[in-house]
């Protein structure tokens, strides 16, 4: 790779990293809100296993700690948490009474929505310094990443 590419690809990089950092810090800040109430809020172990539910959209617990690489019975624990404060619900399979799929409940969207605040407001700042043409790519760059270039994490 040239001085000059490996120069680009650096400051995205630095620049990318930056954005996610911002992310990330605004989820843990928010990770900590209602802590107060110490029965139903979330530990951050917590926090983390609802989102990869919630991500994974309707994993069994066994689909669930192989995405996580932990084993089935700490994963198990760590649901049976998640039930017990009302994030997550187990759903019986219509066709396999044996398996069972993990959702979230309406708790976790409260929660949820509160957390995704933070991009929507990130996003209407946005919408409102670039012109439709520049929202438009970069809408296009950043589905073709998640479509095409993040295979590993594709649920």
């Amino acid at each position: 790779m040239s001085k000059k590419r490996r120069r680009r690809a650096t400051a995205l990089d630095d620049v990318f990293s930056d954005i996610y950092r911002k992310f990330r810090l605004n989820l843990y800040k928010n990770m900590f809100r209602g802590i107060e109430n110490k029965e139903t809020s979330l530990t951050a172990t917590e926090t983390f296993a609802v989102e990869v539910i919630h991500a994974l959209k309707r994993p069994t617990i066994n689909e669930l700690a192989a995405f996580l690489e932990l084993s089935q019975p700490n994963m198990t624990y760590k649901v049976a948490s998640l039930v017990r404060k009302g994030y997550v619900r187990k759903v019986p399979s219509e066709t396999d009474k044996r398996k069972v799929y993990l959702e979230v409940t309406e708790k976790f969207y409260d929660y949820y929505e509160a957390k995704n605040e933070y991009v929507e407001e990130v996003v209407d700042r946005l919408s409102a310094s670039i012109s439709p043409d520049r929202l438009s790519e970069l809408r296009d760059i950043l589905a073709l990443m998640s479509r095409e270039l993040m295979p590993e994490v594709d649920s």
